[in-house]
């Protein structure tokens, strides 16, 4: 009896030990903590690491698409009237885009690296070939006769030019001549007086097996939170393009990469050379992607907000005070003075002027969003979607005919989205990675199932060894008698 009474109460006192084990465990978060801690550890670009491998050549496949605007009513337009487009598209692209010319600095805390980007055109992922026809926006044009449009002597002589060669306002271009480039006649005339200039244009001219400059990035090994993160671009630490010192910071990574342990509460900052300026996004909602967790960011609309609903941008106003409206973005100062415009596509998020100024335009959050799916422990990218559209200011110059009576409008010509998601491999590997993590976080709740059912076992013993007891004292008077 006392061995079996000390057997009953040591499970009596396992199973609280039991339960306050667990419930401290879950108060204190010991296991997530360590997880975390891990995490931090181990997500470092350091040479010969697996983190280091899958940053230097990302495994997942890129694809880069382009959805091109299709003007149906030129004449209208010069007339006028507002321009109707059609969307043509997708062409697509095998991006490749690793890390080269790698060099480690300061003992490891920082890496030099440039990241050439190559595209492969993908016809059975295309709409059609690269041939196709896309009538569109002159911009050559455009942008010379945005630069001489108060010298009237220059101006009448490149519009006489023009008539004579039957170059106006909109032109027909095969898609890759249009992305990649081609030799235009008006340039070609100019380079005559200005040998220094470049008499081929396209949007992405000298873009493919090319980079965009120079990167030092921090290794995150003294501060997780710098992992990736972009310290110079070319030589420089900050911008010279945007009016305010604010506008003209390098924050974040180069959005291809995010630091281990994101919290929803974060603010995940990135530098994007493509719109010469640095933003951020913010945590949407949880999303599972190949079975594996991740949060959802994305830019909120205050990111290319007018300077009334977000004072911090009114540094990117060019000239000083040149404001456009929320959801655009003037980039002329970083593309060599060309009347480029930056917007989501369709002009998703942006005042709905624009949207009216164009016929076909068509905003749509699933399909024109820029989102990035994130596991939050790891910070590894599940699924990524950055999508932008290029536009043309177009307006009426007293000096060129070319442009006849069209109106002042900003005009799509093509947008891209670029996306990715997890490989097979690599899912694999994480989903491993969240086994472990689920398993090691359920500890304490694993510990405080053992104590209830050891709890069970030491009340259902404590009753069978009572039973026995009053039974016997029930029979004793039987037995008197």
């Amino acid at each position: 009896m006392p061995l079996k009474s000390c057997c009953i109460y040591s499970a009596g006192v396992f199973s609280v030990l039991l339960l306050i084990l667990g419930i401290s465990l879950i108060l204190s978060n010991v296991f997530p903590h360590f997880l975390q801690s891990m995490a931090e550890k181990e997500v470092v670009l350091e040479n010969g690491t697996e983190t280091f491998e899958s940053w230097q050549n990302p495994p997942a496949p890129i694809y880069m698409q382009f959805y091109f605007f299709n003007l149906t009513n030129p004449a209208e337009v010069l007339d006028g009237d507002r321009p109707a487009v059609v969307e043509i598209g997708p062409y697509t692209y095998r991006e490749y885009r690793p890390m080269e010319q790698v060099s480690f600095q300061d003992n490891g805390t920082k890496v030099e690296a440039v990241n050439t980007k190559t595209y492969i055109f993908q016809l059975d992922k295309s709409r059609g070939p690269e041939s196709d026809l896309i009538r569109t926006v002159n911009v050559p044009a455009v942008t010379v006769m945005e630069k001489f449009k108060d010298d009237p002597l220059i101006a009448n002589l490149i519009s006489s030019y023009m008539k004579s060669r039957g170059e106006g306002l909109f032109t027909t271009r095969t898609v890759g001549e249009l992305l990649w480039g081609y030799e235009d006649g008006l340039l070609k005339a100019l380079k005559a007086f200005q040998p220094q200039l470049d008499d081929v244009f396209g949007l992405f001219y000298k873009n493919n097996a090319s980079n965009d400059g120079e990167y030092v990035f921090f290794t995150g090994q003294q501060d997780y939170k710098d992992f990736a993160r972009v310290d110079k671009w070319n030589g420089k630490s900050s911008l010279n393009w945007w009016t305010s010192d604010e506008c003209n910071m390098i924050n974040g990574t180069n959005g291809v990469s995010f630091h281990p342990v994101i919290t929803k509460h974060e603010v995940l900052y990135m530098f994007s050379s493509d719109l010469c300026r640095s933003l951020y996004a913010v945590y949407e909602g949880d999303v599972v992607v190949k079975k594996i967790p991740g949060y959802r960011f994305s830019p909120p609309s205050e990111v290319f907000a007018n300077r009334t609903l977000n004072p911090a941008n009114a540094g990117f106003c060019v000239p000083a005070d040149n404001c456009l409206g929320s959801g655009l973005l003037n980039v002329s100062p970083c593309k060599q003075g060309a009347p480029i415009i930056m917007s989501s596509p369709h002009f998703y998020q942006a005042d709905e002027k624009f949207v009216q100024d164009v016929f076909g335009m068509m905003p749509d959050k699933e399909q024109h969003q820029t989102t990035f799916d994130i596991n939050p422990l790891t910070g590894i990218i599940l699924q990524a979607a950055k999508r932008l559209q290029i536009n043309v200011h177009v307006q009426r110059f007293a000096s060129f005919s070319q442009t006849g009576n069209v109106r002042t409008v900003v005009f799509p010509v093509v947008y891209l989205n670029e996306s990715a998601v997890i490989d097979d491999t690599s899912a694999k590997k994480m989903q491993v990675i969240v086994v472990e993590q689920n398993v090691v976080e359920n500890i304490p709740f694993m510990l405080i199932g053992l104590g209830i059912i050891l709890g069970g076992i030491f009340m259902f013993l404590m009753c069978q060894q009572k039973v026995p007891e009053s039974t016997y004292a029930e029979r004793q008077p039987l037995l008197s008698s």
